[in-house]
């Protein structure tokens, strides 16, 4: 399965689609089997619009006041043995995993953990956790409205795949975003007691 990861999509007032960025997001997007997304979508017509290439689901961020049945506080899947749980809100990120599980997923155990909200993209593996934050699209950094990055994630029963997917420059504003690739092998899924090993990382 192909999953688009993507959050922290603030549409500024003069802007009434992603689209108005340029093709980039949607290129990305196009063809994934789900998106997830992970917060502050702040206006529904960006729900619609993610909708056209694949069904969506969102983990409710801070400045989501509207109502979505495919929004949630948290939202946790499991696809091909592979638990999978996304939250708006994972910071600090660099603590001990069990805490940031604690707070953000009521301490529920995952092997891939999904957030959003710092803008910043991040991929690591840790404790066991495959972290990822794909920044944002349109406000990387907490910049001006610009390019930024979005995730993929391709999940099968042996692996997981990620990587943050840097979309260009927009005109007269550079993209500080950094790509990023990060692959985790399951010699035994982690539902049945296994580990799971970070194989390659760039």
């Amino acid at each position: 399965m192909r999953i688009g990861l993507i959050a922290d999509t603030h549409l500024p007032s003069l802007v009434r689609s992603l689209d108005e960025l340029g093709p980039q997001i949607a290129d990305v997007l196009r063809g994934v089997d789900l998106i997830l997304h992970a917060g502050d979508v702040t206006a529904p017509s960006v729900v619609e619009w993610c909708a056209q290439f694949a069904p969506v689901l969102i983990a409710e961020g801070n400045n989501d006041i509207f109502d979505d049945a495919r929004m949630a506080k948290k939202q946790m899947l499991d696809i091909h043995g592979w638990r999978i749980g996304m939250a708006h809100e994972l910071r600090p990120e660099s603590r001990p995993i069990d805490q940031i599980l604690q707070s953000s997923l009521d301490g529920e155990r995952v092997d891939v953990l999904i957030g959003g909200d710092t803008h910043v993209e991040r991929l690591e593996f840790r404790d066991n956790v495959l972290l990822i934050n794909s920044g944002s699209p349109i406000l990387p950094h907490h910049l001006s409205t610009r390019l930024g990055t979005v995730g993929i994630l391709e999940v099968t029963p042996a692996s997981v795949r990620s990587e943050i997917v840097v979309l260009g420059h927009s005109e007269g504003s550079a993209n500080p975003c950094k790509a990023m690739y990060l692959e985790v092998m399951a010699e035994h899924l982690s539902r049945h007691g296994g580990g799971l090993t970070a194989e390659a990382a760039r």
